[in-house]
């Protein structure tokens, strides 16, 4: 046997040594999709089972019938965006968890302490967290607390300093919080806290890092020229690739599952809605980009209002329809290697 292509499920990351070691000995590997193999596995016999042979049958004739994708390792620089980005999330979501315990915690034991504090994770409120987290503990005057504050942050005086104590004690002279097993409580509160602090500084650490590899990126420098923060950008190059590979936005859309999908038989008509067959991450990059956007962005928002005063969308429509013009622009710039320009963006709207 002199022509062939290993086949294998790329589930997890178990695949990924040995696919790349093949590669390495010059044998073509193709990828086949772990949703492809749950769908045909019944196609054998007839049966929901599943083992270590049969999966490699289903996997075997998944390839011969070309229901694969082959694999051709990235370039350095795509690979270590990639980990980096990736990495990157997963302290993203563990900083979500923490915040929501802080925030149940205040729920609990001081459910009126919002109304001092917009942004509970501001560096006068964490301080103020450290220290008098609990009603009880705000017996001190003002200029105590203020004192107290400093050991946390730079500048923790002032009239506003003064004003947010008082405000704290007003509010915790009606409290309705619990306070049974209060001390052991913030016992917890004081290593939340600390744990969030922590994850802050590492993510700020992957921004960095990001920061400094994205020049290396191809068309790097045009994604941000449309307005992306930096850890979108990333993420659009990490798992969308070198975008001037691309002969079409729609394929971008494939990959992070933006793609519409309809179900109809006979009379029936489905509703449209999207696969979501693709990267999480991107899907949510691309998702975030379109929203952070609007708020600056005068081409979006005049296309976004267009949609849903003229043809009557709703906002998430329209969001969806931004995101398909986004994909398509990106992979246009890339090819022609032009930066965003506003006039060129507002052309089909003006059509």
């Amino acid at each position: 046997m002199n022509d062939f292509v290993v086949g294998m499920e790329s589930t997890g990351h178990y695949w990924f040594n040995i696919a790349n070691w093949l590669v390495g000995q010059g044998i073509d590997v193709t990828l086949v999709n772990p949703m492809t193999t749950k769908r045909n596995k019944e196609n054998r016999d007839n049966s929901p089972s599943k083992n270590d042979p049969k999966d490699a049958l289903v996997i075997a004739d998944a390839v011969s019938r070309g229901f694969y994708t082959p694999f051709s390792p990235k370039d350095e620089a795509f690979r270590r965006i990639r980990v980096m980005v990736t990495n990157r999330e997963h302290w993203v979501v563990k900083s979500g968890r923490i915040k929501n315990r802080i925030h149940r915690w205040l729920d609990i034991r001081f459910p009126e302490y919002r109304q001092a504090f917009d942004d509970i994770f501001s560096d006068r409120s964490l301080a103020t967290l450290r220290r008098f987290p609990a009603p009880s503990d705000l017996q001190l005057t003002p200029e105590q607390m203020v004192q107290i504050r400093g050991e946390y942050m730079a500048r923790p005086g002032g009239v506003r300093g003064k004003n947010k104590a008082l405000e704290l004690q007003s509010l915790a002279r009606h409290s309705v919080g619990d306070t049974t097993a209060l001390e052991e409580d913030k016992w917890e509160l004081r290593h939340l806290i600390e744990e969030y602090e922590r994850i802050c500084r590492i993510i700020d650490e992957a921004d960095e890092m990001i920061e400094k590899v994205l020049p290396e990126i191809p068309c790097s420098d045009l994604v941000r020229s449309v307005g992306a923060s930096v850890p979108a950008t990333a993420a659009i190059l990490a798992f969308g690739g070198d975008l001037r590979k691309l002969s079409h936005g729609n394929q971008l859309l494939r990959k992070a599952g933006l793609n519409l999908a309809e179900r109809s038989s006979g009379k029936y008509k489905g509703q449209i809605k999207l696969t979501k067959r693709g990267n999480s991450l991107l899907r949510k990059h691309l998702y975030f980009t379109v929203f952070h956007l609007l708020s600056f962005n005068g081409a979006f928002q005049a296309m976004h209002a267009h949609n849903t005063e003229v043809k009557r969308m709703t906002k998430m429509q329209s969001m969806m329809k931004l995101i398909g013009k986004l994909a398509r622009m990106l992979v246009a710039m890339a090819r022609e290697g032009q930066t965003f320009s506003m006039d060129k963006a507002q052309l089909p709207l003006a059509a």
